[in-house]
C-alpha cells in the first residue's frame, strides 16, 4: 500500500491503495510510518515528496475499518494516525505534499500537516467530518497553523468544499502546478530545498517548530475526546451503519 522510490536526493513516498481511495487504515498508516522513519534515516535523502496514486492524493480515514471497532479502538487508531502527521513538523527533513484530485477529511489534514504543500488547480479540498457527525478527531493544529482560527473553523465545519485556487488564496496551499503536474512541481521544489545545506533546513526547522507545532499533542488529545463523544451520537451511529452495511 505504500510506495517508496529514491530519485537522487528525493524519497517519493507514495500512498498506493487506489481501490480504496487511498484511505488511512491501520496497516497502511504502519506501512507510511515506517517510510518515513526510513527516508529520514537515510544520509543520500534531503528532502521528501509524499503523493497518493491516481485517482487521488487521499480520502482520509478507511471508515468501512472504522465502523467494525469501538469507539476506544478507533480512537486509538487515529491517535497513531495523529502521532504520524506531528512528527513530520518534527523531522529534520522537509516534506512536500504532492495533490491531485481531491484531499478529504484525514487527506485533507495529513497534507496541510506537511512542511510544503504542492496542489494541482483541479484539486478538491474537503473536511466531511461535521457532516458525519463528528469532529476531526486529529491534526487541527496545522490547519489552525496554515489559515488561522476563524477559516479553519468554517473549513472543520464542512459544508462545502473548496478548490485548489481558495485554497492557495487563504494560505492552505503554497503552490499550485497544472492538472496532472503536482508531483513534478513539488519533485522541482524538494530538489531546490536538497540543494541547501542540510544543516541549515534543519535548523530552519527546529525554530519555527513552536510556532508551527504549538500545543499540537494537546490539541490533538483535546479533539480525539470531543470525537469520542460525538460518535455516540445518532448522526455518527447512521453514518458508520452506512459504511458497515456496504463492507
Amino acid at each position: 500500500m505504500i510506495k517508496s522510490d529514491i530519485e537522487g536526493a528525493i524519497a517519493v513516498v507514495t500512498i498506493n491503495r487506489p481501490e480504496r481511495r487511498n484511505a488511512l487504515g491501520s496497516q497502511l498508516m504502519h506501512d507510511l510510518g515506517a517510510a518515513l522513519v526510513a527516508a529520514e534515516r537515510n544520509d543520500a535523502v534531503r528532502a521528501v515528496v509524499l503523493t497518493g496514486a491516481p485517482p487521488a492524493f487521499c480520502a482520509g480515514s478507511d471508515l468501512k475499518e472504522l465502523a467494525g471497532l469501538s469507539i476506544a479502538e478507533m480512537c486509538r487508531h487515529e491517535s497513531e494516525t495523529a502521532a504520524f502527521a506531528r512528527a513530520i513538523g518534527y523531522r529534520a527533513k522537509p516534506v512536500i505534499a504532492a495533490v491531485e484530485g481531491y484531499a478529504l477529511g484525514g487527506g485533507f489534514i495529513l497534507a496541510a500537516s506537511c512542511d510544503i504543500v504542492v496542489s494541482a488547480s483541479n484539486a478538491r479540498w474537503h473536511l466531511p467530518e461535521a457532516p458525519n457527525g463528528w469532529l476531526p478527531p486529529w491534526g487541527l493544529t496545522a490547519l489552525l497553523t496554515r489559515v488561522g482560527p476563524v477559516r479553519a473553523r468554517r473549513l472543520t465545519w464542512g459544508a462545502a468544499p473548496i478548490d485548489t485556487i481558495e485554497a492557495a488564496r487563504i494560505g492552505l496551499v503554497d503552490d499550485v502546478a497544472e492538472p496532472g503536474a503536482a508531483l513534478s512541481r513539488a519533485m522541482q521544489v524538494a530538489t531546490d530545498l536538497a540543494a541547501v545545506p542540510r544543516e541549515a533546513i534543519a535548523s530552519t526547522k527546529r525554530f519555527f517548530e513552536p510556532f508551527i507545532m504549538a500545543d499540537a499533542e494537546r490539541l490533538d488529545e483535546v479533539s480525539s475526546r470531543e470525537f469520542a463523544l460525538n460518535c455516540e451520537t445518532p448522526s455518527s451511529r447512521k453514518t458508520f451503519e452506512r459504511f458497515t452495511v456496504k463492507s
